[in-house]
């Protein structure tokens, strides 16, 4: 990991002496993606990222669904905090979920691996766990 951290500060300190040409070159080899219209700063902070990417890992699947969530704008979705009880009723039961300080999902007596698992134990479809619970919320209602 040594040498390939070592070979990342380098091409990250490279990206500043780049001219715009040698950038849009460098992005065609790093990204493989459609060359996106920026100005040569922000492209040399697009290459970072991406060089980054490659060595260190990307965003995590729980980052890149906020994000996306955030860029479609069409919902909220409030994080499940450490101690938060959160309580639902379905068909005519009320059900009572806890969240765990290292994450974790408690009901009925057991650890879950996540809020959509318990959903769907309790209705026997599949759901989206904070939609469940109310901790997903189209735009424009209260959070």
């Amino acid at each position: 990991m040594s040498r390939q951290r070592d070979k990342l500060d380098a091409d990250l300190a490279a990206l500043a002496t780049m001219s715009p040409a040698q950038l849009r070159e460098r992005w065609a080899e790093v990204s493989r993606k459609p060359l996106p219209r920026l100005s040569p700063a922000m492209l040399r902070l697009a290459l970072a990222y991406e060089l980054q990417a490659k060595v260190l890992g990307g965003l995590s699947r729980a980052v890149q669904q906020r994000l996306d969530q955030a860029a479609t704008a069409k919902s909220h979705t409030r994080s499940a905090s450490p101690g938060m009880r959160l309580v639902r009723e379905w068909q005519g039961k009320v059900h009572i979920v806890t969240i765990g300080e290292d994450g974790e999902v408690e009901w009925n007596g057991q650890t879950w691996r996540s809020l959509s698992e318990v959903a769907r134990a309790i209705t026997g479809t599949r759901w989206s766990g904070p939609a469940f619970f109310g901790l997903k919320q189209r735009k424009g209602k209260a959070a």
